[in-house]
């Protein structure tokens, strides 16, 4: 993706995409996240990233296919290896970085606030 000052905004499908493919490759880098969504989650890539875009999409251009309840997935993963505040403060820090590294506008700030929000009301909603 561009830097500097031609970054796009995540405004399109295209760009939410290609914003979830990048924050995923640095979230699974991660020394403390990478084992809870590989070896707890067990996730496969090619499922569970179509349906984190789906996400996102619907939290940002305001997409109707994503039918999911999330908090529900993230409890059951919590059963199976709590996920701590440090955890949180992990995700959220790659997040904000990934979007701040390769996307700039009123979406890409959306995103931000709204990571802000989904992290903090996990955290009030899974037993710490």
């Amino acid at each position: 993706m561009p830097t500097g000052g031609n970054r796009p905004d995540m405004d399109s499908a295209a760009n939410v995409d290609a914003f979830v493919d990048l924050f995923y490759a640095r979230l699974l880098r991660n020394e403390q996240l990478a084992p809870i969504f590989l070896d707890v989650a067990a996730i496969d890539l090619d499922v569970h990233l179509p349906h984190i875009k789906r996400y996102w999409r619907k939290l940002l251009l305001a997409e109707k296919d994503y039918q999911r309840h999330t908090m529900n997935i993230h409890r059951q993963l919590h059963r199976k290896r709590t996920l701590t505040a440090e955890d949180f403060e992990q995700w959220l820090g790659l997040f904000v970085d990934t979007v701040d590294e390769n996307f700039a506008g009123p979406k890409a700030e959306q995103a931000k606030r709204t990571a802000r929000v989904i992290a903090a009301n996990m955290q009030k909603s899974l037993p710490l």
